[in-house]
């Protein structure tokens, strides 16, 4: 029987590739790439000449079945995303939920995830926190963002510099413009960035400062003393 290997790849600087990553990569039969294109440059810089095949969002519903019984036939695979670590707002979790109902063993290896360091870095309350990803666009974002207002614990999103004004004045209108955030781009790239303060200040700063790249966004949680302090006042 052959097994899934869920395999980080880096989410910018290409030293952050594990040595293990790369072994893995290596012995596995077959890897399955969110853009083979995209990971062309990262096997060609490490000289992995495995075999790749496309697995995105808009075929790994038909293919995972086929895909797993491959593997219970004796194929080991590896899985990729473009960055990051895969099935964390990455195409992945369809494959490792049928090779669990068909018996494939799974392994994820530890590896590079853009929301870590941005939590990490942020001064933000780390002991509990919840991960979002990307709101909804349109249906249900509006509830999503209610009860974002209430969530007390330190809260991760991600956004894309397209949206990224147009979410934090969302967020400021729903939360309140004075809630603590962090805000990081590029992470593990060369213009990584990260710009803390209220939302209104955040928001002015890329206002002022065109967004570019790929952001993370941390937001303090609310603090219930506090709301419990101006409701009596």
């Amino acid at each position: 029987m052959g097994k899934l290997s869920v395999v980080p790849t880096p989410v910018g600087n290409l030293e952050d590739m594990t040595f293990r990553a790369i072994r893995v990569l290596k012995e596995a039969d077959l890897i399955l790439a969110e853009d083979t294109r995209t990971s062309s440059v990262l096997l060609k810089h490490y000289g992995i000449e495995t075999r790749t095949q496309s697995h995105h969002k808009f075929n790994e519903h038909r293919t995972v079945e086929q895909l797993a019984a491959r593997m219970l036939g004796g194929e080991s695979m590896a899985l990729i995303s473009d960055a990051g670590t895969p099935a964390i707002s990455d195409p992945g979790f369809m494959l490792v939920r049928e090779c669990v109902k068909q018996g494939v063993p799974v392994e994820c290896l530890p590896g590079a995830t853009a929301f870590v360091p941005a939590l990490v870095v942020s001064g933000l309350p780390n002991d509990k926190f919840c991960f979002e990803g990307f709101l909804p666009v349109k249906k249900g974002r509006q509830t999503r963002l209610k009860e974002l207002a209430e969530e007390p614990r330190t809260t991760i999103l991600y956004e894309s510099p397209f949206r990224l004004l147009k979410t934090l004045s969302q967020l400021s209108e729903y939360l309140g413009s004075d809630r603590e955030v962090s805000v990081s781009r590029e992470i593990s790239k060369k213009f990584e960035e990260t710009v803390r303060g209220t939302l209104e200040e955040v928001i002015s700063y890329f206002t002022a400062n065109e967004p570019k790249g790929e952001f993370v966004i941390i937001l303090a949680g609310l603090n219930k003393k506090e709301k419990e302090k101006e409701k009596e006042d």
